[in-house]
């Protein structure tokens, strides 16, 4: 099952020519997810060919280098004649300034738009094998980041093993890797654990929006496959760091290395490094030792099951 993520916006708060405002597309087995919408979203996602059939919108917080794009996607949306519906989720108390953004022009959308706040802990997003939660950050707005977790998967069924117990090739087979017994026909009753492993973790990726670091990030999801983390600033700017409520490429990586990531992504990259990327990479590098890299807008990541 396919595991995509676009970078489509990866600068500060400050755009520069080479990238967008902040926007993470991720895309799942036909499932079509947005976080942030920077200004000029709609033209990333033309741009880097990801489609438009977005069902989720995560709003990390409402600085205007998160949501400004929220009206001309909607725009560009209804132009498209889209009449599916679309949810847009936000922090507690910012749900009548995300309305203002939907109706920015003074005309409701032409296909449902839904908002919902979230807060700490609560489950953003729902589905059959997966879900998106909200998870506090700290930032000088109301805030949130989102960790997208699959389940467990089963257990790999170890058919050479079944049939040396007896079991005929066939519908018994499904029924043990369904967790459910078999009897066989000389009454000899065989049970999944003696022929399906342990569950398989799936696939989880946490992004933290703007934040200062916070032990929320490092709990949210285990061992994390991907973190997306704030890394506003290099060293030389770490009092700044504090002061506005971000966070070093440094923090960051202590903070992958707390999560147990197994790669970092670095975001939110400040203008005043335009073209000089080196030191967040050697600083993060020096304390994390999982793969940490600097995206540029457009730049795609498969994430592969931890088994494959």
């Amino acid at each position: 099952m396919p595991l995509r993520v676009t970078f489509l916006g990866t600068a500060g708060a400050i755009p520069t020519t080479d990238r967008n405002p902040s926007s993470i597309f991720v895309a799942r087995e036909g499932e079509q997810l947005l976080f942030d919408v920077g200004e000029g979203t709609q033209r990333q996602l033309m741009r880097f060919g990801t489609g438009f059939s977005v069902s989720q919108i995560f709003i990390t917080h409402l600085h205007g280098d998160h949501v400004f794009g929220i009206p001309g996607l909607l725009q560009t949306m209804a132009f498209n004649d889209r009449e599916e519906s679309l949810t847009i989720h936000t922090p507690h108390g910012t749900r009548r300034k995300i309305s203002g953004l939907v109706n920015a022009l003074g005309n409701r959308p032409s296909f449902p738009v839904h908002i919902n706040e979230v807060g700490d802990g609560d489950v953003a997003h729902g589905s059959e094998d997966y879900e998106v939660r909200a998870f506090a950050t700290d930032h000088d707005a109301r805030s949130v980041g989102y960790a997208l977790v699959e389940d467990d998967r089963k257990g790999r069924f170890d058919r050479e093993r079944a049939e040396e117990l007896g079991v005929p090739v066939g519908s018994k087979f499904s029924t043990l890797h369904e967790g459910d017994s078999v009897e066989l026909e000389d009454g000899t009753v065989v049970e999944p654990e003696q022929v399906v492993g342990d569950p398989r973790p799936g696939r989880s990726i946490v992004y933290t929006g703007d934040t200062r670091p916070t032990t929320e990030t490092i709990e949210v999801a285990d061992e994390p496959d991907l973190l997306i983390h704030d890394a506003t600033f290099a060293d030389d700017w770490a009092d700044r760091a504090a002061k506005t409520a971000h966070s070093t490429a440094r923090q960051a990586a202590e903070i992958a290395n707390r999560a147990g990531a197994d790669r970092l992504a670095l975001m939110h990259l400040s203008s005043r490094y335009a073209g000089h990327t080196g030191d967040h990479l050697e600083q993060a590098r020096e304390v994390f030792d999982g793969e940490v890299f600097l995206p540029d807008d457009g730049d795609e990541l498969e994430i592969s099951y931890p088994d494959a």
